[in-house]
């Protein structure tokens, strides 16, 4: 699903792990989040700095994410395109 745009609570974050970019070699952080809305709950992927600026209870927007399966469940991503903007 493509352009995907949600507002919604972060419940969680979990630990940040490392992983090498296939592309550029370089190492990354990435890290889950649970977002939650009047809808549900999805897994929201973050990196690197996105990691840094989400805390469990923020209240964020993300604009122009996509939607893929992982391990048989529904994660939002925000790519290149996309944005996410804490409200509070």
């Amino acid at each position: 699903m493509k352009s995907v745009s949600v507002e919604g609570k972060i419940v969680e974050v979990s630990e940040p792990r490392l992983v090498r970019s296939r592309m550029t070699g370089r190492m990354n952080r990435v890290a889950t989040a649970i977002l939650t809305d009047d809808t549900g709950e999805i897994n929201l992927t973050l990196w690197n700095e996105q990691i840094d600026a989400v805390k469990p209870e923020n209240i964020i927007r993300v604009e122009n994410g996509y939607v893929t399966e992982f391990r048989g469940q529904k994660q939002l991503n925000i790519g290149r395109y996309g944005s996410l903007k804490v409200l509070k």
